[in-house]
C-alpha cells in the first residue's frame, strides 16, 4: 500500500539477440527489501497455495524487508532444494495467486526468491548437507532432471545411498539441454552438482538405464527405485510433407545450441539452423518461445509462431480465475524480440524442392461449442494461405513418457494418457504397480512445470523413505 511493484528488467532487445547469456538485470539490495515490504502477510497467503512447493512466501518477504538474508534462504530452501531454477524460469503462479494480483500488482515474489539464493551463493551460505548416520539402504534414481535431482538429495540427505542415472553426457534433464541458456545458463546446475556429490550422490551419467543395465538387474542391485525420466515422447503433426529435409521437433533444434554454448561440437551433416532463414515455430508454449528466441539469436531472416487454439484474451476476470493460473495473453522475452504469433491456425501440409521444405501451408479454423458443450474446430471456408519456411520446429508438447524400453521391461501399469501410474497420496504415494519402484515427475503427471517436478521429487523421496524405514522425517 505504501510502495509501487517493481521487478527485474531486461538488457534491450538489440543487445540480449547477440549472445546466450542471461539477461535479466536485478534489482537493488535496497529496491528489493522494500519490495519485500509491499508483502501484506495475509491471515490467508494464497500464495501458498499458487507455489507448488509450498514456499513459505511471507516469511522470506518478511526476512528480506528487515535485511536478514541469510535466514530467508534457510527459509526458502526449507521448501525448495534449487529456488535458483524456479527463481528463473519458472512462470511464477504465486504472483498470480497473490492478494495484490486482485489490483494487478502482486509482489514480486519470483525476483526475490531469486535474490535470496544468488546472494545466498555468493556468500557461501549454502554448503552440503550429508547425512550424519548411513541407513544401509540403496536407492536409483533414473533420470537426472529437476524431479530426480530433487528426490535424489532428499534421499542422501536422510542416509540412503543413492545412485542417480543420466542417459545424456551431463547431468540435468531438460534444465541442460532444453532451457536455453539465456534463460539459465548452467553453471547453476553444475554448482548444485558439486553439492550433492559432497553429500554422497553418485552420478552415473552416459548411462541408459534398460540398455547399459537391464530392469532386471536394476531391481536386484537396488532396495528401490525411482523413475523420473520425464515425458519425452513428443507430439507429432502427421500431415503431408512431414518427412521433408527442414522439419524437426524442438527438443532436436534446442539441445544442439545447449551444446555449442558449452563447447561442444555438431557434426556438420547433423546440425539443425535458422541462420538466415525463414522459421515456422508450431505450438505456443515455452518450448515454442524457447525456439524462437534461439533462432533470432542464430540469426534467422524471420520467425512466426502459428498456435492452433483462439488468442487469450488480453485480460481475465479476476472474479472468476483468481487465485488461479487464469488463460491470458501473455508474451515471452523472446516473443518480444520480434517474433510474429498468430492464433487458430491449423497446418495442412508442408511443401518444398529436392526434398527440402520451403513453404507450410495453413488454414484458419474456428472453435464452437456442441450441444455437449465441448469445444470443436472446424475449418474456415477459403481461409487457407500459405508462410515461407525454411525450417520448421514442431514444439507441440509431448504426449507420455517413452514406454519403450525400461518401463516395459519393468512391467510397469500406465494412466490414460500413457503416464507411469501412480498416486500422490496415501499409504502407496508415488509407488507404481510393480514393488519398490517409484516415479515422480513429468514421467507421472505429464508435461508441467519445473516447480512441479521439484515437488514431485521431494515428496517420492519421503515416501521412498517410508517404505524402506517404516517412517520418514522428510518433509512433504
Amino acid at each position: 500500500m505504501e510502495y509501487p511493484r517493481q521487478d527485474r528488467d531486461y538488457e534491450p532487445v538489440e543487445t540480449r539477440i547477440r549472445h546466450f547469456e542471461e539477461f535479466v538485470l536485478p534489482l537493488a539490495e535496497r529496491e528489493l527489501s522494500t519490495q519485500g515490504a509491499r508483502c501484506m502477510d495475509c491471515g490467508i497467503p494464497f500464495c501458498h497455495q499458487g507455489c507448488p512447493v509450498n514456499n513459505l512466501i511471507p516469511d522470506w518477504n518478511d526476512l528480506v524487508w528487515k535485511g536478514e538474508w541469510q535466514r530467508a534462504s534457510q527459509v526458502l530452501h526449507s521448501t525448495n532444494n534449487f529456488p535458483e531454477f524456479t527463481g528463473r524460469i519458472c512462470p511464477a503462479p504465486c504472483e498470480e495467486a497473490c492478494t495484490l494480483n486482485l489490483e494487478d500488482v502482486p509482489v514480486s515474489i519470483k525476483t526475490i526468491e531469486c535474490a535470496i539464493v544468488d546472494k545466498a551463493w555468493e556468500n557461501g551460505w549454502i554448503t552440503p548437507q550429508p547425512a550424519a548416520h548411513k541407513s544401509g539402504k540403496s536407492v536409483a534414481v533414473v533420470g537426472s532432471g529437476p524431479a530426480g535431482m530433487a528426490c535424489a538429495q532428499q534421499l542422501a540427505r536422510t542416509g540412503h545411498a543413492v545412485t542417480l542415472f543420466e542417459k545424456n553426457d551431463r547431468i540435468g534433464g531438460l534444465l541442460r539441454y532444453g532451457i536455453p541458456d539465456f534463460k539459465m545458463e548452467k553453471h547453476h546446475i553444475d554448482l548444485r552438482l558439486e553439492q550433492m556429490q559432497a553429500e554422497g550422490v553418485d552420478f552415473k551419467t552416459g548411462t541408459h538405464v534398460g540398455v547399459d543395465i537391464t530392469a532386471e538387474q536394476l531391481l536386484q542391485q537396488f532396495d528401490a527405485v525411482a523413475l523420473t525420466g520425464g515425458s519425452e515422447l513428443p507430439r507429432d503433426l502427421p500431415v503431408p510433407g512431414r518427412d521433408l529435409e527442414g522439419v524437426h521437433f524442438a527438443m532436436q533444434f534446442l539441445p544442439q545450441q545447449n551444446r555449442r554454448v558449452a563447447g561442444d561440437s555438431i557434426p556438420p551433416e547433423q546440425a539443425i539452423t535458422a541462420t538466415g532463414k525463414h522459421v515456422i515455430v508450431i505450438g505456443g508454449g515455452d518450448t515454442g518461445s524457447d525456439c524462437i528466441g534461439t533462432s533470432i539469436r542464430q540469426g534467422c531472416a524471420s520467425v512466426t509462431q502459428l498456435e492452433i487454439l483462439p488468442r487469450p484474451p488480453e485480460k481475465e476476470n479476476k472474479g472468476l480465475t483468481w487465485p488461479l493460473w487464469p488463460n491470458k495473453l501473455r508474451t515471452s522475452s523472446s516473443q518480444a524480440e520480434g517474433a510474429v504469433r498468430d492464433w487458430s491456425v491449423a497446418t495442412k501440409c508442408f511443401s518444398g524442392e529436392n526434398g527440402k521444405v520451403e513453404k507450410i501451408h495453413c488454414v484458419r479454423v474456428a472453435w464452437n461449442k456442441d450441444a455437449a458443450g465441448v469445444w470443436q474446430m472446424s475449418e474456415i471456408a477459403d481461409s487457407e494461405f500459405e508462410l515461407p519456411a525454411e525450417l520448421v520446429l514442431l514444439a507441440m508438447g509431448f504426449v507420455h513418457p517413452v514406454q519403450e524400453g525400461l518401463l516395459n521391461d519393468l512391467g510397469v501399469a500406465f494412466d490414460q494418457r500413457g503416464n507411469v501410474l501412480g498416486a500422490t497420496e496415501g499409504a502407496n504415494a508415488y509407488h507404481t504397480s510393480v514393488d519398490k519402484v517409484f516415479a515422480a515427475g513429468d514421467m507421472r503427471r505429464g508435461q508441467s512445470l519445473v516447480v512441479w517436478a521439484i515437488r514431485e521429487g521431494r515428496q517420492c523421496a519421503r515416501a521412498i523413505d517410508e517404505y524402506l524405514m517404516g517412517c520418514s522425517e522428510l518433509p512433504r
